[in-house]
């Protein structure tokens, strides 16, 4: 029985030991100067969602540690088995710095034209 119980807990610790390596998202992409406005607005929706999405896995990845740190003071191999790479946090972090590049560039290409007609002075029509 304590013999199933250390690999379990040997087991649990070595799947778990780095967690995954993040994979950021270039703030700068070679695409971008061929980028219309509604393909950056689309753009910019997609990371929103990632962004939510990895909002809950960095919740996940919090009460895995939590559970590990205090299986940890029981059996202190599953220690091995927390997640101290911070991957969802990262990606989230480069995702919101790239919506904040494609906003200055929906500012720049979806501005609204600006007209140069002047507007008649008033005191001309005298």
């Amino acid at each position: 029985m304590v013999r199933t119980v250390f690999v379990l807990a040997t087991a649990f610790a070595v799947a778990g030991c780095a967690g995954r390596a993040p994979d950021l998202v270039p703030l700068v992409q070679v695409t971008d100067q061929q980028l219309t406005c509604e393909q950056i607005v689309a753009e910019a929706k997609i990371n929103n969602e990632r962004i939510t999405q990895l909002a809950r896995e960095e919740g996940w990845k919090v009460t895995q540690n939590v559970a590990a740190g205090v299986v940890g003071l029981v059996i202190w191999p599953v220690w091995f088995g927390m997640d101290f790479q911070d991957a969802a946090g990262k990606e989230g972090k480069a995702l919101s710095q790239r919506n904040e590049y494609l906003g200055t560039l929906a500012q720049q290409r979806c501005a609204p034209p600006t007209t140069t007609a002047s507007i008649p002075d008033k005191r001309d029509n005298r």
